[in-house]
């Protein structure tokens, strides 16, 4: 037995795999794990991979010395190894041999797994084991390396220190990507010899040599900036993939065009096309009729044509769903960038997509790491990771071999964090990490391929989609009603009939032609693809217009939207913060606001009071703005600019400017010791720094009413060679209070800077955290603080807000202000910008403590909201919407998630939002602009409209297109309808494909937010529309059914020919009519009031012109040389003046239509409807006892042919078969009572399903 002590030569133990005589076995047989003892001999793996490793077993006691871990570990593998000094094949059996011991640094006896339990609540055993949906990740055919995607992956999602354990630590998954942690990837890595197992990175020998070998590869060369080969990292590429999302997958044309022809009605339709051909070939070849085959051609080629408009349509749709994802994807993601990592021993910069698991990069702050990885070196590494696990606390990060110490030495606790995880956002320190997971297995990869969804059908799609099933089940009555009709008819005139059996086939095919055509016109298919082209159309337009539409449902819910509650920093404002007026001490004071009205000359400028400063003050100012901020110093064009909260750069600005401020060199001055985020429960940030005239110094920023009382004490501004203070009196405690106020109402930011000395830190008595006995809490020293000044930071009100507010209100949208400045600032605000009028203004504190019953009567007149915390804008919110309103609300800070996730629509910022805000929001303000939401307002309800006017009128042709087929076919002789199959088809076409185009890309106008909103409960169709329906639709059968029952005698001069040539002439005049009808009816429907002008806008919208002109062209085309194929005839410039003049008739008879007030058509509708309803209630009743009826008088029969199947199978058994049940019963015996069953079969554990609201 070797005992190796890896400590004197610098590295710190192995995870300890097994601590007893057992071990797991990695094969599985129906997925029961073989437990095996060392003894036994290991079969040989049927797949060429290690031992899984989430079958580690928990450690155990040993029974060896008490200072011993024993780790039990493979021999050999008797199959010979690759390379003599380098790597084990992966394949081949091993077998257990006498155990490894590993000195643990604990020697203690302590029990191992709550050893593990102090810094894991994951058992090691279950560390690596696969997450549900993720198996695959887990499994990489011939993977070269030790560990797959998925098993890395299981270190961060979520942070795992066991899994860290479980894979050897900083040096394990460096042996098992086979890089080095100094050098980092060779640039010469190609195709990799060999394999590397679980087994060969988690346990400890060859990594010295490994270190060396790898140390050796790194004397390459490397240029700046080396792009990646394509042979270069070729096996690193195939298992761990490249740091970039894949596109998602669309479906192909020709999938698409399977896919619309794939429907029932369709296929029944090509069914009976085809034998129709074939009856009319047969006929033309046996000396009949020469041209009955011509109609079946048709019906072929139109079938073709609608099947090919529909898949190009749903291409388009696909198309847009990828841009949409696309434009989500490069919200959320950075662009493509620079960074640097570390290759053959060179730092070289490469772009994030060719980052590789297995590189070491270098981090800075202001960095956002582009992969999930383990910190190697550093110190003081900081992170903010709010915008990928929502937790606004900084992280202090520690590196892989100092975690993996305190696990070896027992100290380990849950807070110890040394992974960086892709997505965050470096705040301090510099280091390297060694990369571990990229591109779709990252954690913000994992975030953007969640977002790559197929599109869930929207509210309106959903309702649309519900109507259609009822007007096709409508359609499908009549068409039955009329098949039955027909076929009774043909049925009774057969034995008069000397026609030959091919010719009474082919009418016999006529009659289920014309019913299943008539079935395919009723069916609506078109409804939901109008609102999918509007919502595509709305939704491109909008990113023009600032606005990213991220959830499609947002568009057409903004439309309807009645409270807008909205940020006021950038939102409202410029987010351009300047620093205007400020006070030090409590009696210098600049102010610079610029003359406005009644405004005050501007009195001392800033320089003029620094001047008078000793430079003691002027250090305290410095380091007051510069240590408190995370805003740093970036270089850009050039120059240098501060990059950070705009309220910290406004300060830093002033302090470059007139106190000559070098940033980095004051930071690197400085000694910071601890740093209190800004939070914004408390309204304030600190931080303390060491001082070395009184020890140590902490420095708060904050909110100028809070900083003002927590202090006891304020600066003078005399000259001096210290800083001298003297206590707060009330009366220069309410002159400082009354400067705050008179800056605030002024619409500035208040921001107050206080500080205080300790002679040690932490000072004693303060409350410290368990984890870091060297920090304190701030609440605990936060008190007798010395004030330093006030700064007033002016941000000036976009100019174009007011007249935005003034059309929300016109729109019946209230606007309600939510924000963090006190209630003066967020008053005076609010009164210039049109918010504030005779509501009620509020602060947050106050709002959260009112009940249920205050609330609801407060919040509809609530106004503004100041001094709010994200819980209150999510309580606000989740009241209005008990309250029966539509809501949307803007949000750019991670805390605002809540709220976006919780409004009915949520506007994130594009530019100062955070990429958790943008995650919970459905729509994206590319300028951070109130404007762009009124906007949205505008494209919610032109996606309404559009999808509207296709309705009125779609339903119009249906009604006329399904009557005049009924009617004129059980009138006719021939059991032919006036519209054949063909024209039927075309008519399709155009009511479903064309005006759907046509009608769903008219834009916004300023009318539509002239209008109150829509409510949730409004049904699909107004009066108004259901007025234009059903009076076109009168008009339109009047006219057809006049032309069809009267058309020889009212056009008898105008025919001319034989009586056949003059019947076809008129069913083309008819069938003409009726689409010219269409047409200029499409017109009509471009309005949904009563107002005339129908052509308003018309000229803008090239989509409804140009779909016209493809209706008109084509019409015309059919009728000139449509001929036998289309059942039509050339018709004379007389007839096709008759054609259009009764079409264009449909023009002022709209007009008279709006004319009739809404209410006096009301009273008749709603008296015709309750009409046919009570008629019909008797007709549904019978119907439902006859249904009843029938299903008793068959039950005696289903029952005597079940008794009857199941005699018939007892009787074809054979011995087989029931020995076959005798084996099956022995294989599953039943378990006696004194077996002992296995307590994780035969009683699984509770499930516990938690859910939060």
């Amino acid at each position: 037995m070797a005992t190796r002590n890896n400590e004197s030569n610098g590295f710190l133990g192995p995870p300890v795999i097994s601590l007893n005589t057992t071990v797991r076995h990695s094969e599985v047989v129906s997925d029961t794990r073989t437990m095996l003892t060392a003894e036994q001999q290991l079969s040989p793996s049927s797949r060429s991979s290690p031992s899984s490793p989430d079958e580690i077993s928990p450690d155990r006691p040993s029974s060896h010395d008490g200072s011993l871990l024993t780790v039990y570990r493979p021999s050999s593998p008797t199959t010979p190894s690759l390379d003599g000094e380098t790597l084990r094949s992966r394949s081949g059996s091993f077998t257990s041999s006498a155990p490894t011991v590993v000195r643990s640094r604990a020697g203690s006896n302590a029990n191992s797994e709550s050893f593990q339990a102090a810094y894991d609540d994951v058992p090691l055993s279950e560390a690596l084991k696969p997450d549900p949906r993720y198996e695959r990740d887990f499994h990489v055919e011939d993977n070269r390396f030790a560990f797959s995607p998925g098993q890395l992956n299981k270190m961060l999602n979520p942070k795992s220190l066991a899994a860290f354990r479980a894979l050897g630590g900083l040096d394990g998954l460096a042996y098992g990507l086979r890089t080095h942690l100094t050098a980092g990837l060779s640039v010469d890595e190609g195709r990799l010899e060999g394999h590397v197992t679980f087994e060969d990175a988690t346990q400890s020998w060859n990594l010295k040599q490994h270190n060396k070998n790898m140390a050796l590869e790194g004397t390459t060369d490397p240029s700046s900036d080396l792009p990646v080969r394509e042979s270069q990292f070729a096996d690193r590429l195939r298992v761990f993939g490249r740091n970039k999302l894949p596109d998602r997958k669309t479906t192909g044309f020709l999938k698409l065009l399977w896919n619309a022809y794939n429907d029932k009605i369709i296929i029944l339709l090509t069914i009976a096309a085809v034998i129709s051909l074939s009856l009319g070939l047969y006929e033309a070849f046996s000396g009949g009729s020469k041209v009955d085959w011509i109609e079946g051609v048709a019906i072929c080629v139109a079938i073709l044509i609608v099947t090919i408009v529909t898949a190009a349509n749903d291409w388009q749709k696909e198309r847009q769903f990828v841009q949409l994802n696309k434009r989500k994807l490069t919200s959320s993601q950075k662009d493509d960038r620079q960074v640097k990592v570390v290759r053959s021993g060179k730092s070289v910069v490469v772009s994030v997509f060719d980052v590789m698991v297995g590189d070491v990069l270098h981090i800075e702050p202001g960095d956002s790491p582009p992969a999930d990885g383990v910190l190697i070196s550093g110190h003081g590494i900081k992170c903010d990771e709010s915008s990928a696990t929502g937790e606004s606390d900084q992280m202090k990060k520690l590196t892989g071999h100092e975690v993996w110490q305190r696990i070896m030495d027992g100290t380990a606790t849950k807070k110890l964090d040394p992974f960086i995880i892709s997505g965050s956002k470096v705040l301090e320190g510099v280091g390297t990490y060694l990369v571990t997971s990229v591109g779709p297995y990252s954690t913000h990869g994992r975030i953007m391929s969640s977002l790559q969804t197929e599109s869930e059908p929207t509210p309106l799609q959903v309702k649309l989609g519900k109507l259609a099933d009822w007007i096709g089940w409508l359609g499908t009555t009549v068409a039955v009603i009329l098949f039955f009709v027909l076929l009774v008819g043909f049925l009774a005139g057969l034995p008069d009939n000397p026609a030959s059996p091919a010719i009474k086939g082919q009418e016999f095919m006529d009659i289920l032609i014309v019913a299943v055509t008539v079935i395919v016109v009723a069916i609506p298919e078109g409804l939901p693809l109008a609102v999918t082209l509007a919502l595509a159309f709305a939704t491109t337009r909008m990113v023009k217009e600032n606005n990213l539409v991220r959830v499609l449902r947002a568009c057409e819910t903004m439309g309807n939207a009645t409270v807008i509650c909205s940020d006021k920093t950038g939102t409202l404002t410029q987010n351009k913060m300047t620093v205007v007026a400020g006070t030090w001490g409590s009696d210098e004071s600049f102010n610079q606001l610029p003359l406005n009205g009644d405004s005050p000359a501007p009195t001392t400028t800033v320089s003029e009071v620094f001047k008078r400063f000793s430079s003691v003050i002027k250090d305290l100012i410095i380091k007051s703005i510069s240590l408190n901020s995370t805003a740093f110093e970036d270089d850009k064009d050039g120059g240098k600019e501060f990059v950070g909260s705009k309220t910290e750069v406004a300060l830093l600005q002033l302090a470059k400017d007139h106190l000559g401020l070098n940033l980095r060199e004051e930071r690197s001055n400085s000694e910071t010791v601890q740093l209190f985020p800004f939070d914004s429960a408390r309204k304030c940030m600190g931080v303390v720094y060491r001082e070395p005239s009184v020890g140590y110094r902490l420095l708060v920023k904050g909110a100028a009413e809070l900083m003002l009382g927590s202090a006891t004490s304020v600066i003078t501004t005399s000259a001096g060679e210290e800083i001298r203070s003297v206590p707060l009196s009330k009366d220069t405690r309410e002159a400082i209070s009354e400067i705050i106020n008179s800056y605030a109402q002024k619409s500035l930011r208040t921001i107050g800077m206080v500080y205080r000395d300790f002679p040690s830190w932490p000072p004693k008595g303060a409350k410290t955290f368990e984890d870091d006995s060297s920090a304190a809490a701030l609440e605990s020293v936060f008190q007798d603080m010395t004030w330093i000044g006030v700064v007033g930071i002016q941000d000036p009100l976009r100019p174009e807000v007011p007249a935005a507010i003034k059309k929300c209100n016109s729109a019946g949208v209230q606007v309600k202000m939510v924000t963090g400045d006190n209630v003066t600032t967020a008053t005076a605000i609010a009164e210039s910008c049109g918010i504030k009028t005779d509501g009620i203004v509020m602060e947050g504190p106050k709002f959260r403590q009112l009940s249920d019953e205050e609330l609801d009567r407060i919040v509809p007149r609530l106004q503004v909201l100041a001094r709010s915390s994200p819980d209150d804008k999510r309580l606000l919110v989740e009241r209005l919407k008990r309250l029966g309103e539509t809501v949307a609300v803007t949000g750019d800070g991670t805390n605002d998630g809540p709220a976006l996730k919780t409004a009915d629509v949520g506007f994130s910022m594009g530019i100062a939002g955070t990429e958790v805000a943008k995650e919970a929001s459905s729509i994206i303000l590319l300028d951070d602009n109130f404007k762009s939401i009124v906007t949205a307002i505008a494209w919610g309800r032109a996606v309404n409209d559009a999808v509207s006017k296709f309705l009125q009128f779609q339903i119009t042709v249906n009604i006329t297109a399904v009557c005049l087929t009924f009617v004129s076919a059980i009138y006719s002789d021939s059991n032919e309808s006036v519209l054949n199959a063909v024209q039927l088809l075309w008519v399709n076409l155009i009511m479903d494909t064309f005006a759907a185009l046509a009608l769903a890309t008219d834009g916004p106008t300023e009318k539509s937010l002239n209008r109150k909103p829509i409510p949730k409960s409004a049904p699909l169709f107004t009066m108004t529309m259901w007025k234009m329906i059903i009076g076109q639709a009168i008009y339109q059968l009047a006219v057809t059914l006049t032309l069809y029952f009267a058309g020889d005698q009212i056009l008898g001069n105008v025919l001319y020919g034989s009586q056949g040539q003059k019947d076809l002439q008129l069913d083309t005049i008819i069938f003409n009519t009726f689409v010219w009808m269409q047409i200029f009816n499409e017109f009509n429907n471009r309005r949904l009031d009563n107002h005339f002008n129908i052509f308003e806008g018309m000229f803008k919208n090239y989509w409804f012109l140009g779909i016209n002109c493809l209706m008109v062209g084509g019409q015309i085309l059919i009728v000139f040389i449509g001929g036998m194929a289309l059942g039509v005839t050339p018709l004379d410039g007389v007839q096709w003046a008759i054609c259009i003049g009764c079409a264009i008739c449909c023009l002022p008879w709209a007009v008279l239509l709006r004319l009739l007030p809404d209410r006096y058509f009301a009273v008749v509708f709603t008296f015709v409807v309750d009409s046919v309803a009570f008629g019909l209630r008797p007709i549904s009743k019978f119907s439902r006892h006859v249904g009843s009826a029938i299903g008793r008088a068959v039950q005696p029969l289903k029952r005597f042919a079940m008794r009857i199947f199941r005699r018939g199978q007892d009787m074809n058994a054979t011995p087989q078969d029931e020995e076959a049940g005798h084996y099956l019963a022995e294989m599953n015996p039943k378990p006696a009572e004194s077996k002992i069953v296995a307590p994780s079969i035969a009683n699984p554990p509770p499930i516990t399903i938690t859910t939060t609201d």
